[in-house]
């Protein structure tokens, strides 16, 4: 197998389109930590950081959860339990990545770097989430989270309470759209003892939660606004946010999961570049 055919089933693997959820709010993140654009080589150890952490989190789970994906029609094609890449190989992707993640967070400022195996903690502990708790969807969310804090203490230096309603949106956020995602799994993880808020819930009451998280979720993201005293800008995407999770919410019915994907991809990418480029032009552009 060439090498780039390799790099494909890594990338594969780790769901690279998958960061569209989590980078967007790091550079939100990090433009409120600067009150602008912060310097280059932040926004490139940032970027380092969140995608070798990104990657390592799901090597990790990839690896912890190989027995069970090969038992779920699902996900028995994944990578490693289909035997595209072997155990070890993964095993090594995931090290060199934690490997990587954890020297850029040195590049970027010691609590960065004293704070990383809490980071590293917080991403790894998930994939055991699920085997005893439906809340795993809010660790997943909490993982997802260190995103836009991650790029606030790289650029500020230290942790400060006002980017605390970003994480929280991030948070809900999270939980909310991987409620949906496990809506796919129900008898799955019924059968199988995997932990989820449809599973415990139902899949009519799950809907109505992840529509509860998503309004929380937006509910912190007008504090945010608050709290860092945006602009129109910030205001007019806000209302596009809104808009996005309501049409998201209109794609997903308790007896039509048909466009499940399209709620969990398409839209959540969409709400994530939004929150990004509006809360960019509140910061840049004043007025």
């Amino acid at each position: 197998m060439s090498i780039v055919n390799k790099a494909v089933l890594y990338l594969k693997m780790i769901k690279i389109e998958h960061s569209v959820f989590a980078l967007p709010f790091a550079f939100a993140g990090a433009m409120l930590a600067a009150g602008g654009i912060p310097e280059v080589e932040k926004i490139l150890w940032i970027t380092v950081a969140m995608v070798t952490a990104r990657a390592s989190a799901f090597g990790f789970n990839r690896i912890i959860d190989r027995k069970i994906d090969a038992l779920n029609p699902r996900t028995a094609q994944r990578e490693i339990p289909a035997g595209k890449i072997k155990l070890w190989e993964a095993v090594l992707f995931t090290v060199l990545c934690l490997i990587i993640f954890v020297y850029s967070a040195w590049m970027l400022n010691p609590l960065c770097f004293k704070l990383s195996p809490v980071a590293i903690f917080i991403l790894f502990i998930y994939s055991y989430t699920k085997r005893f708790t439906w809340a795993c969807h809010f660790v997943l969310g909490l993982a997802l989270a260190l995103a836009p804090l991650g790029a606030w203490i790289a650029v500020r230096g230290s942790f400060d309470l006002e980017i605390i309603p970003m994480v929280l949106t991030v948070i809900f956020w999270l939980a909310g759209f991987d409620t949906l995602y496990a809506l796919w799994d129900v008898d799955f993880d019924k059968k199988y003892g995997i932990y989820s808020i449809p599973r415990i819930f139902g899949v009519k009451k799950a809907i109505y939660l992840a529509r509860l998280f998503h309004f929380i979720a937006w509910s912190f993201l007008i504090l945010t606004g608050l709290v860092f005293k945006l602009n129109i800008f910030y205001w007019f995407g806000m209302a596009v946010v809104a808009y996005l999770f309501i049409h998201e919410h209109r794609l997903v019915k308790p007896d039509d999961l048909s466009k499940l994907n399209v709620a969990f991809f398409n839209m959540n990418g969409y709400i994530s570049i939004t929150v990004f480029l509006f809360t960019a032009m509140a910061v840049l552009i004043k007025i």
